[in-house]
């Protein structure tokens, strides 16, 4: 395997626990998130290590990101179900301005 095919394998990676700690999120399954969590960070470890050798091509960049995009997104949505309260405070703050949240929750003009 060479450098750039490893360095997107390794994000391939990181995107399946990302996604199975999500279904555990989901599941309320709170110490398989914690092992999980584990196997996340040494493969974040790796990479951070990794060189991807050659430039990416367009198609490889773009892969890249759409990995990316779905690893923070699985990260939202656990942060979401593991405390839903936060979750809740974030929906009302990208619903309304900031000026109207702060009116509805201090009564500030």
């Amino acid at each position: 395997m060479n450098a750039t095919a490893e360095y997107l394998a390794h994000y391939e990676a990181i995107a399946a626990v990302s996604a199975r700690m999500l279904a555990a999120a989901r599941k309320a399954l709170w110490n398989d998130l914690i092992e999980l969590q584990q196997e996340y960070r040494v493969l974040v470890d790796m990479l951070r290590e990794m060189d991807a050798g050659a430039p990416l091509s367009e198609n490889e960049r773009g892969r890249k990101f759409d990995l990316i995009r779905q690893i923070l997104a699985d990260d939202a949505a656990i942060r979401d179900l593991a405390n839903p309260g936060v979750a809740r405070l974030s929906m009302f703050f990208s619903a309304r301005r900031p000026a109207h949240v702060l009116k509805e929750l201090f009564g500030a003009r």
